[in-house]
């Protein structure tokens, strides 16, 4: 089976579908891979890289010509494919609500596109969960950003020309990146603190040494829907937590958010009034700003100044890590491949009554196929 590895096109996206390690280990189950030239050089990979570890390295349409897996990070232009084995496999990051277009191009191409973002949350496909790791390193570095623009610093410094307060950051969203910003924050040293709808994220806030933060007696907070993601919030909760959070938001130098809700914008949870509340200097890192955003004012691939307060909206945060990104999204791609791997055929055989296969699956045969999107 011959696996290509594609260089990304789209703007900013600094990451690559496999490395060396990855190449190496499909290599090893008996396929050949081929890499575009250049495709992990702003992840820190030479094409000498490659070509060490046993794959081969060539332009864009050599790479395709016959491939019978495309492994990309943003899904490739339909347009783009040509060349490839009929029934290839497409597997990335495809974005299907919003790329609806992109989705119906596979079908018609005759490709089965394989989307790692509906991989299920369950236990056996943890370590395939691209979300999970690239929110990881995004929740990271969103409180790097943070310090970056905050003109202080975030420990408490007792020094002889008197005390530094500590930073006071407030963590909305207690997903996998904001456990991350916590965990993040607290070792740098700042007083932080977190909310979320779930009410089960209590828990691990207090874990993690920081201060929870919820609305009490109000339905709505439960919020999980299924595989653990979030859902909308009742009427009666969304008012009860604005009022909590514009008293607690008052008091904060940095906040930052990183709710979202599959297939839907993100939630407004920080509005033009309550920015206003905040100290000038304050940071607000808006991770869903690339989804319509959760802080009022904030804008794609930019840092915008409201009142004083300065929102973070950088695109593509995970990316900005390029080089352990690339590791994890890669090893995230070969743990699912790996998994149906069948060791007679050298290929991956994709069960249709697999729950993980359901969950990934767009495209096959010319039709899109998946039940979520369909519905959607």
């Amino acid at each position: 089976m011959k696996i290509a590895v594609l260089k990304e096109t789209a703007d900013g996206e600094r990451r690559v579908a496999a490395t060396p390690e990855t190449a190496k280990k499909f290599i090893a189950l008996g396929a050949s891979v081929a890499v575009e030239a250049g495709a992990g050089a702003s992840a820190s990979i030479s094409n000498e890289d490659y070509l060490a570890a046993g794959a081969t390295v060539a332009p864009r349409h050599e790479v395709l010509t016959g491939a019978e897996a495309v492994l990309a990070v943003q899904g490739p232009e339909p347009a783009d494919l040509n060349g490839i084995a009929p029934g290839a496999l497409v597997v990335a990051a495809l974005d299907p609500f919003r790329n609806r277009e992109r989705i119906d191009g596979y079908a018609a191409k005759g490709v089965e596109a394989l989307a790692m973002e509906f991989m299920p949350r369950i236990t056996r496909a943890q370590s395939m969960d691209i979300l999970s790791s690239q929110a990881n390193l995004a929740g990271y570095k969103a409180v790097l950003d943070a310090a970056a623009e905050y003109g202080r610093a975030f420990p408490m410094m007792m020094t002889a020309a008197g005390t530094v307060a500590a930073a006071k950051l407030f963590v909305m969203g207690v997903g996998v990146a904001g456990l991350q910003a916590i965990a993040t924050g607290r070792r740098l040293g700042a007083q932080v603190s977190a909310t979320d709808v779930r009410s089960a994220t209590k828990e691990q806030i207090m874990s993690l040494g920081a201060k929870p933060i919820f609305v009490e007696n109000v339905a709505g907070i439960e919020g999980e829907g299924a595989g653990g993601y979030a859902t909308e919030m009742s009427d009666e909760y969304k008012a009860a937590q604005a009022e909590l959070v514009s008293s607690h938001i008052a008091k904060q130098d940095i906040v930052i958010t990183t709710a979202l809700i599959p297939g839907r914008p993100a939630p407004r949870l920080i509005s033009d009034a309550q920015l206003q509340t905040m100290r000038p200097g304050s940071v607000i890192v808006d991770l869903a700003v690339e989804q319509g955003g959760n802080v009022e004012g904030s804008a794609p691939g930019e840092v915008v100044v409201r009142h004083g307060v300065k929102i973070v909206g950088h695109r593509n945060v995970a990316s900005r890590l390029a080089a352990d990104a690339s590791a994890l999204f890669s090893r995230n791609l070969y743990n699912f491949l790996s998994a149906f791997w069948d060791a007679e055929t050298k290929r991956p055989v994709l069960p249709d009554d697999d729950e993980i296969v359901q969950g990934v699956r767009l495209t096959r045969g010319g039709q899109v196929v998946n039940e979520r999107l369909l519905s959607a």
